[in-house]
């Protein structure tokens, strides 16, 4: 069987910019359906995917994802006509009568959530695909999906926590016999990821998107100053589920959509909302710093009551929340499971292979093993790299290492200089995180290199700090994970020893915390060959490894735009598979 899954829902901006014009451009973030991609699944296995913004430069893009669909048929080596079905990700059906209330929720129904929108964009950019092959399938079952069909257990507990899907931000299942059963579910009104994601917007950043800075930014905060706020916004229940009673605020249609009851209470009760333009002061930090202990508080009460009650020790975890590295890691080192799993891929360009592994389970469970490293984009030959080589003469100098050893020498050599490297390899990264192969990569040892990094290339807020990648091999000698265990997704922080801090400091949070990746010959041979000639150079088989990418562009695919990106950046080397460029010298 041969699905394609999709994620994303294109009108969504724009309808919330034509019907609600005049709104600060952060706002307009308040929507559902970002993050679109594709996934094509063959007979229950991952062959291809990717998100749409990677073709498209849009970031975060919600369109329909027609070129992530192109590359998963190409790669795939299957034409349109061999796709059973196409399943979306979001399946607003069910709740149509919701919508009935007032004119502009009806036109919302019909112009963003219906399956008519959806037939109408199959039928424009994929002509003559039978509509009877396209199916919904609702969203938190999709996130559900991805996660247990890929975390390897025969059964598990399974949570599901995001901002929302169609009306739900949390969903709790059992997942057993190849099926998932849904245990309790939590409405949007009382979604802990609509309430971290306000405070976001609150402190100045950018909802739906910039999450990850609050988290980065909570170590320098004290969280007492504001823990009596979080712990009165957000009532943990003794049935396990949890109410935001701020969040019940909006009453009309334009409170409900753009919660501006509930941020008028964090004005007055919390602290006056922040301007994008002002500086960062200890006052946002220690909010931030609440709402991160706040957020971890949730997260344990719900694992630690349904893991209670079902007794089940294994927990996999999706949806934008579980994105939270440091709620995450927390989890981990509870001792609530045996193990926790948390799907790499958990934002919403995650439902696409949910939608299709679902679809694929109501005729035969798939096969469930654990996800390997995400590596599902494209990969391009040689032949492509020297075309686009070509394009830049008179700009760079480049040459071609013989082998993949000789590469990672090279590059390992400028490591250990200080030199600032782009690593441009293999088959793209599906998911928010370059694990390897579309990565920028430095020495963590050196105590410059965070500020240089940012200076020269992400022009990012300077509190954000950057990730160590180390061989699996390696990783308990610096941080203070057992020998042996896998860290392969980039997800979860864990803390650096304390004896070798100071040997890493631009990977060394200012809690002693890094987002640590461990890297396998089996989930990235060729990443893996790079930090062991790494380690031959300085000592430790690490780097500080960041996504090659400046603000507000997707991570780079093709290697026209990573040699783009490279000229328009500091970085000072780059390496195309075995080609290594330069800049042309006068």
């Amino acid at each position: 069987m041969k699905v394609i899954g999709i994620s994303g829902l294109e009108n969504s901006m724009a309808f919330k910019q034509a019907r609600f014009p005049g709104l600060d451009e952060r706002e307009y973030r308040i929507a559902q359906g970002m993050d679109a991609a594709a996934a094509l699944v063959i007979d229950g296995e991952l062959v291809a995917a990717a998100e749409q913004e990677r073709f498209s430069g849009k970031k975060h893009t919600g369109d329909f994802p027609i070129d992530a669909i192109r590359y998963v048929l190409a790669e795939g080596g299957v034409s349109l006509d061999e796709i059973d079905e196409i399943a979306h990700g979001f399946d607003y059906a069910p709740y149509r009568g919701l919508y009935t209330g007032d004119e502009v929720s009806a036109a919302l129904y019909d112009q963003v959530f219906s399956k008519d929108v959806l037939l109408k964009q199959v039928q424009r950019d994929l002509p003559g695909f039978p509509l009877e092959k396209v199916h919904q399938v609702g969203h938190h079952l999709s996130h559900a999906a991805s996660a247990a069909y890929t975390s390897g257990w025969d059964e598990c507990l399974v949570v599901v926590n995001d901002a929302m899907g169609e009306v739900e931000s949390m969903s709790i299942y059992d997942f057993h016999d190849g099926q998932l059963e849904r245990l309790r579910t939590v409405g949007a009104n009382d979604s802990i990821g609509v309430l971290y994601s306000l405070v976001t917007l609150h402190l100045g950043f950018d909802f739906n998107s910039d999450e990850y800075k609050i988290m980065g930014l909570a170590p320098y905060g004290d969280p007492a100053r504001f823990r009596s706020f979080f712990e009165q916004a957000v009532e943990l229940c003794p049935d396990g589920s949890i109410r935001i009673p701020i969040l019940k605020l909006n009453h009309t249609r334009e409170e409900r959509e753009n919660y501006t009851a509930s941020r008028a209470y964090l004005d007055q009760h919390l602290i006056p909302r922040r301007n994008p333009d002002q500086s960062v002061s200890s006052i946002h930090e220690d909010v931030a710093a609440a709402l991160q202990e706040c957020l971890e508080r949730v997260v344990m009460h719900v694992s630690e009551h349904f893991g209670r009650e079902t007794g089940l020790r294994n927990v996999a975890l999706a949806g934008g929340v579980a994105l939270n590295c440091t709620a995450n890691g927390k989890l981990v080192r509870s001792g609530l499971f045996d193990e926790v799993y948390v799907q790499p891929v958990a934002g919403d360009d995650g439902v696409a292979l949910g939608a299709a592994l679902y679809r694929t389970a109501l005729r035969q469970p798939p096969p469930n093993h654990r996800f390997p490293a995400p590596l599902f984009g494209p990969q391009y030959a040689a032949s492509d790299i020297v075309a686009a080589l070509h394009r830049f003469d008179g700009q760079i100098q480049w040459k071609r290492h013989e082998s993949r050893e000789k590469a990672c020498a090279h590059a390992a050599q400028l490591i250990a200089g200080g030199r600032v490297i782009a690593w441009h390899r293999g088959r793209m990264e599906y998911g928010p995180r370059a694990l390897g192969n579309r990565s920028i990569l430095a020495d963590p040892g050196h105590p410059e290199m965070r500020d240089r990094i940012n200076a020269m290339v992400k022009k990012r807020e300077a509190f954000r700090p950057f990730a160590p990648a180390c061989t699996v091999e390696e990783a308990h000698r610096w941080f203070e994970v057992a020998p042996g265990a896998e860290f392969p997704y980039m997800i979860s922080i864990v803390q650096v020893r304390p004896e070798v801090r100071n040997l890493l400091p631009a990977i060394t949070h200012v809690n002693g915390s890094a987002r640590l990746q461990t890297v396998s010959t089996k989930d990235n041979p060729d990443f893996h060959a790079l930090l062991e000639a790494v380690g031959k150079t300085t000592g430790r088989q690490m780097v500080l490894n960041t996504s090659f990418n400046v603000k507000g562009q997707p991570i780079v695919n093709t290697p026209e735009e990573a040699i783009e990106t490279f000229l328009g950046t500091g970085i000072e080397h780059l390496f195309l598979e075995n080609f290594h460029v330069a800049r042309a010298t006068a």
